[in-house]
Parts: C-alpha cells; structure tokens; sequence
C-alpha cells in the first residue's frame, strides 16, 4: 500500500486494473485500516477518474454474493449519500410508494456513513431481518414488490471498511459505487447524486448499461429531487432541469425535509409520513421522488399520471401495507 500512495500522492491515477486489484486486497483484509483510510482519503482531495470507478466497480462485483430476480423487471431509487444534508429516509420511502404502486423494486442499502440514518439504519430499526438468501429475497419480491439488500452482505470489501467510513464521517468513494453495484442487476435505476461532477461520470458510465436510468441532483446540493429549487435530471434521452413546483406542485425548506438527530427519530418519521401522517412538505418530496422513479420505467404515459399514482398509492394506504406484509415475513 505505500507504494500506491506515494504514487497517488504525486498526483498520478490508477489504471482500471490498478484500482481494480487496490479493492480485491482491501476484500482480503491485506492491509491495516490506517492504509485503508490514507487511500479513501486521497479521494477527498481529488476526482476520482472513471478509470478508478471502473476498477472499483469491476471488483465489488467480481466478489459479490449474485442474486437472480431476474424473472421481475426491478427498479431501485438509491442515493449516493454524503450530500452532508442529512434528510429523512426519501428514497426508502419512495421505493415503498412505487412497491404501493404496483412496481417491483430491489433496494440497495446500507449503513449511513455520513448522515444519522442510512437506509439499512432505519430497516433493522423497524425490524427488518438481512438476508443474502436468494429464495428469501424472490419471495419478498414476488409477495409485496419489494426486498431489501443491505450492501455489507454482498460485497465483503464493504463490510471490510465500513467501521471506517463510519470513524471517518466524510464522503468517500464508497458513496459513488454504491448505486453501481446493486447485486440484483436492475433493469430501472434512478440515481441520486450530491454534484454535477457525479452526475456527469455516471451518465457517462450508465449509457454503457442496458439499463433504463434516471439521474438526478438538486441544485442545492441534495442527492435526491428535494423541492428546496430546481433539479438537473439526466435519462438515456437527455437532460433538462425541472421546477420543483412541476415536480411536487410547491417549493419546500431546508428544515421541513430534517431527518432528525438518532436513527431512533429517523425511524419514528419515517413511519409517520409511510402512515400518510406526513406534513404536506415531507409528502411532497417522497411522492416527487417516486413519481419520478416510476417515470423511469417509461411504462406511464407522463410525469403527471406518475405523480397521481405516488399520491394515490400513499393516501391510500397501499404503501404502508406494502411495508407491514414485509415486516410479517421476516
């Protein structure tokens, strides 16, 4: 490892095999956690180049525990985090609207490293049993439309630095892959990311998939559609930036989309707004986002008839019955 970054710190980039090889050996727990910290950190202080992503990306996979869901067409809506917002659990709750709706999603989750309450954070809260197993996973899927993978237990090299990310608190590029390594191989994603910059690199690396993708990023910074202004969004068709009173009919404040200051509170509003028992604001986002992740699948005629079915799908109940079939399986 000391010969990888000293040839980082001289400002030089690693090739494809490179990083891919750096991942492997973190996997295998060949270096010392303060190697492993020194090189995320290198991260911090310059752009990662596709290249390196790649890499990285090729390994996570080479190791990962597969899942085959592929009779379903899933969809997953996952951020990429370190937006350093810390906002409730919104793309968990709309993964639940578009399951409510009729879609079939495989979440990809973990632990939050820079935010109170990732998405695995506030599933094992409500009581949500992890599982790799593939039948248990194809049940969820085929009996209420949506399972849920926690990150860790399909890619060892993530569970090899998790304590890590976690110490350290900072975005890394752990944050980047995530959304690129979904075991399950969604044929729909939509993608939260928390700048241009990340924006720009995965639509570059999502037009080499066959995957119907949607990326997008608020201007304020969030990595998630969050009505506080407008949102760049990025499809396999183009790009454009959208209104927030377009995309949830009003604009919202910073303070009314908080995610709160314990995973404990975290769990508490996320069940309250799944219940319908969400302020107008925290309603708002989590149908903005889901109707836009149904838009995704390009089966709906237009962003509206999406939007009415994230609304119809909450209010009436469907999604939170979605989320309690789940907990009775576990």
């Amino acid at each position: 490892m000391k010969k990888i970054l000293q040839y980082l710190f001289e400002h030089k980039t690693l090739s494809r095999d490179a990083a891919k090889e750096v991942l492997l050996n973190i996997s295998k727990g060949i270096y010392s956690d303060p190697e492993i910290a020194s090189f995320t950190t290198v991260y911090l202080m310059r752009s990662i180049t596709i290249p390196e992503l790649l890499g990285f990306r090729d390994a996570l996979m080479e190791l990962c525990v597969p899942v085959n869901l592929d009779e379903h067409n899933v969809i997953d809506i996952v951020g990429t985090g370190g937006d350093g917002k810390n906002t409730f659990n919104i793309s968990t709750l709309s993964c639940f609207i578009v399951a409510g709706a009729g879609e079939k999603v495989a979440k990809h989750g973990n632990y939050g490293a820079t935010s109170i309450s990732g998405s695995s954070n506030v599933m094992e809260t409500l009581g949500y049993r992890f599982s790799n197993d593939n039948k248990k996973l194809l049940g969820e899927i085929e009996e209420v439309n949506i399972c849920f993978m926690h990150a860790p237990l399909f890619h060892p090299a993530l569970k090899a630095v998790g304590a890590i990310r976690k110490n350290l608190g900072v975005r890394t590029f752990f944050n980047m892959l995530g959304p690129m390594v979904n075991p399950a191989l969604p044929k729909v994603q939509m993608v939260g990311v928390y700048n241009l910059e990340m924006a720009r690199i995965y639509s570059y690396l999502l037009q080499q998939s066959d995957s119907r993708f949607m990326i997008i990023h608020s201007l304020e910074g969030y990595d998630e559609i969050s009505l506080t202004g407008d949102t760049k969004v990025i499809t396999n068709e183009g790009e454009k930036i959208l209104s927030a009173q377009y995309l949830g009919k009003r604009m919202v404040n910073a303070a009314d989309i908080y995610g709160g200051n314990s995973t404990d509170e975290a769990a508490k509003i996320f069940l309250k707004i799944l219940k319908g028992d969400g302020t107008w604001a925290q309603n708002a986002v989590v149908m903005a986002n889901a109707a836009m992740a149904l838009h995704a699948t390009g089966k709906f005629a237009d962003y509206d008839t999406c939007y009415a079915m994230s609304v119809e799908s909450l209010e009436s109940g469907k999604a939170y019955k979605n989320f309690q079939q789940l907990m009775s399986l576990q």
